[in-house]
């Protein structure tokens, strides 16, 4: 029985774009059991991780603690692979019998693909979620079969990644009309603890009995759950845009100030609009002080782009 320590990110995001990796190793060891390190926000993604020994939470300390912390951990334990995405030194001081270290790219290429090449996989395994049937049982609960759900997240980590609320609303508005693509539909709201805010223009901008706000309501591996079920997703540069992706709901990501080369939602349901600012240009005007911007870098991005974009996509995406 092999030992498999998968040392994956902090953020959300990244952790479900690693997922794809982690889905292999589980796919092609089935007699390992898995450790695997991650973030405190990332953490529930793994929970329902098959073979599953441990989630090792590393909560980040003043210089590079939490990698001593992981380290005292594991360097007990004979690993028969230690995979790390995080670039770390760790996996050098660990007794394993094999060990991958991600070395980042030199050149712009979606985070999905980069975190393949640690193995050298090609084509790189596409993200998954670790969902329990327990918890596909509660999203079952919340967003019913009565009728099609539209979802959207309206926040992000920062505030230049966010597309404004009356935008959001407007686009919705358009939508789910009687004679929009999702008459009918209902919207479900999602946002992390604290993103209230941001959901109350869509709150009061469409009628009370066609949405439910879902914001800082659920823990994430039900938020997981619930985004397997809506009919579109449309949202931020967020974690939660690629965990709709993984979830195979057709996702598009409203893009902006980040590289969508990069971080752009990944697979044949997903697509992504932006302004009419590249990436480039926003890059050129601020680096890598971006996200220190106390306003929005989305507004170049007309509610019209939203909607073609979202309706190319809904189109593309019919049964």
């Amino acid at each position: 029985m092999g030992r498999v320590l998968f040392i994956t990110s902090t953020r959300i995001g990244d952790a479900v774009i690693n997922s794809g990796l982690l889905n292999h190793l589980i796919e092609t060891r089935p007699e390992a059991r898995f450790t695997i390190a991650c973030g405190p926000l990332a953490a529930p993604l793994f929970k329902a991780v098959p073979r599953l020994d441990e989630v090792i939470v590393m909560a980040k300390k003043k210089r590079g603690g939490h990698w001593i912390d992981l380290w005292k951990q594991t360097v007990g334990k004979r690993w028969d692979l230690v995979v790390d995405i995080r670039c770390s030194a760790t996996g050098y001081f660990l007794n394993a019998g094999e060990r991958h270290i991600l070395s980042q790219s030199r050149t712009p290429i979606n985070k999905v693909l980069e975190a393949a090449s640690v193995l050298g996989l090609d084509p790189a395994p596409d993200p998954v979620l670790f969902v329990s049937e327990e918890r596909r049982a509660e999203a079952a609960g919340i967003l019913d079969d009565a009728q099609p759900w539209l979802a959207v997240c309206p926040s992000a980590s920062a505030p230049y990644k966010v597309w404004p609320g009356d935008r959001f609303a407007a686009l919705i508005d358009r939508l789910i009309a009687p004679d929009g693509p999702m008459a009918g539909a209902k919207v479900a709201i999602f946002g992390g603890p604290g993103d209230e805010g941001a959901a109350a223009p869509i709150r009061e901008g469409i009628a009370e009995d066609r949405w439910v706000d879902l914001t800082g309501q659920l823990p994430l591996d039900l938020v997981t759950a619930c985004l397997e079920r809506p009919r579109l997703y449309i949202g931020n540069d967020s974690g939660l845009m690629h965990i709709a992706a993984a979830a195979g709901t057709p996702t598009l990501g409203l893009m902006g100030p980040t590289d969508d080369r990069l971080y752009g939602p990944w697979g044949e349901k997903a697509s992504v609009v932006r302004g009419s600012t590249s990436y480039a240009e926003h890059y050129a005007r601020f680096k890598d002080k971006r996200r220190f911007q106390p306003e929005s870098l989305m507004l170049d991005l007309e509610v019209d782009a939203a909607y073609q974009a979202a309706i190319d996509l809904f189109e593309r995406t019919q049964s």
